[in-house]
């Protein structure tokens, strides 16, 4: 199964959709709460040019926030990315 982190806020609809999905997909994640924490902000917005939360990594790779990883399950790639072999 893939490494899966998901940064997030407690405030966020975005992100709690994005943490039920996973949960649906029987995943085990890694939840990092990036409010208040500017320095986690900064890398975020470094590593996928992005301001925004949800953002979530698989294997290492950002495959972006709710509506991005909802996309790839609803194409059938989502699930290609968290239990490929």
């Amino acid at each position: 199964m893939a490494e899966v982190r998901i940064y997030t806020t407690p405030w966020c609809p975005y992100c709690r959709l994005a943490l039920g999905l996973l949960r649906d997909k029987g995943v085990a994640f890694e939840e990092i709460d990036v409010s208040g924490d500017e320095a986690k902000r900064a890398w975020l917005r470094d590593a996928t040019g992005q301001t925004t939360v949800p953002q979530v990594f698989i294997d290492g790779r950002s495959v972006g926030g709710y509506t991005d990883i909802a996309a790839l399950d609803r194409r059938g790639e989502l699930d290609e990315l968290l239990f490929r072999a």
